[in-house]
């Protein structure tokens, strides 16, 4: 589960990531830097492995664009501030969703102005999903047609792969979304989900059995079998001591 919200910094001069960290460290010493970047295959590499919340990315890179890095991805859920020398790839930037546009040299109010734009915007993303959920209990999974309006009670588990999650269903079907397994975890943990396992997020109302071990495994209401974490038993033993 995320503790801080997370961001990235994607620049091929390591004199402007420097003063990216700088402004991060000495504005908002809440934000957590996962991963800095250099180039579209850098970034592409560790934008699989990670789902920050916010990416500075800087629109000319060594080796492409940060449109060319874009458009590996079927959707980036993150907030995405846009940096760059030259004004003429503004429209461009809009086009792909930037929830800010900075030119160089970034000035610190702007620079403020924008991130406080993007944790407003995250603030408003969570909150509707909350409102989504506590509205006939379902939840709204984004497909690659459109979206799809699923009952929470009919989803068994969550499993992760990578920058994708698969949502196996009661009625054994299954649902891939272009998004990271952490991107769900708080909304559900609201609504008796468990993370066993940095794979496996289980709605426990479907857990059938525990089977001891160094970390245990569960059978699932499906037939699956999952292990459990031993950094992660102790605190699932004791929600379901605790669970109604």
């Amino acid at each position: 589960m995320k503790t801080k919200t997370q961001v990235c910094i994607i620049d091929d001069e390591q004199d402007g990531r420097d003063y990216i960290s700088l402004l991060i460290k000495n504005e908002f010493p809440d934000l957590e830097i996962v991963f800095q970047a250099a180039s579209v295959e850098e970034a592409y590499i560790d934008l699989t492995k990670n789902s920050p919340d916010i990416i500075f990315l800087d629109i000319q890179l060594n080796d492409g664009t940060a449109f060319d890095l874009l458009s590996k991805f079927k959707e980036i859920s993150a907030q995405i501030i846009f940096i760059t020398a030259y004004e003429n790839f503004a429209i461009q930037a809009i086009k792909n969703g930037a929830t800010d546009y900075l030119l160089k040299p970034i000035k610190k109010i702007d620079f403020v102005i924008a991130v406080n734009k993007a944790l407003e915007n995250i603030r408003k993303n969570k909150a509707a999903a909350v409102n989504s959920l506590t509205s006939n209990s379902k939840i709204s999974l984004p497909t690659f047609q459109g979206f799809k309006m699923i009952s929470i009670s009919d989803i068994i588990r969550c499993e992760a792969d990578s920058s994708y999650t698969t949502f196996y269903l009661v009625n054994k079907g299954q649902i891939i979304v272009s998004k990271t397994l952490a991107d769900f975890e708080d909304v559900l943990s609201e609504h008796q989900f468990f993370r066993i396992h940095h794979k496996h997020l289980i709605n426990l109302t479907h857990l059938q059995e525990y089977i001891k071990g160094k970390g245990g495994q569960v059978i699932m209401s499906d037939g699956s079998a999952l292990d459990v974490s031993t950094r992660k038993k102790n605190d699932f033993l004791q929600k379901i001591e605790n669970i109604e």
